[in-house]
């Protein structure tokens, strides 16, 4: 199973020019967007002290419930498709691309 050091990697690589080193929605891109970056710190507090798998996996990898004209954050789904690893969400482990895996582990290690 992926790790929250392997997640970091990934984070630094994609996702740390809008929310920042830590995650706390600080980076330098963030000041030139419409929507502030969430503060991926939170994301468990916000939601009764347990980190969102299932809601941070869908909207990571691209919700079907949006289309991509209704967010600012890109889907990463495709480019991530390949190398697929069992992730328990929800209780029922569910193949999940590995970069993303390890993106949400890190996101959980993060979280105040």
């Amino acid at each position: 199973m992926p790790e929250p050091e392997e997640g970091a990697l990934f984070f630094v690589d994609n996702c740390q020019s809008c929310h920042g080193p830590t995650g706390k929605g600080d980076g330098p891109l963030a000041a030139d967007l419409a929507v502030k970056p969430r503060d991926l710190t939170q994301l468990a507090r916000e939601n009764g002290g347990v980190f969102p798998t299932a809601r941070a996996l869908s909207y990571i990898y691209g919700d079907p419930g949006n289309s991509h004209l209704s967010r600012v954050m890109p889907e990463f789904g495709g480019a991530m498709a390949d190398d697929l690893v069992p992730l328990e969400v929800d209780g029922i482990d569910t193949p999940t691309p590995r970069a993303l895996a390890a993106l949400l582990a890190y996101m959980e290690a993060i979280q105040r």
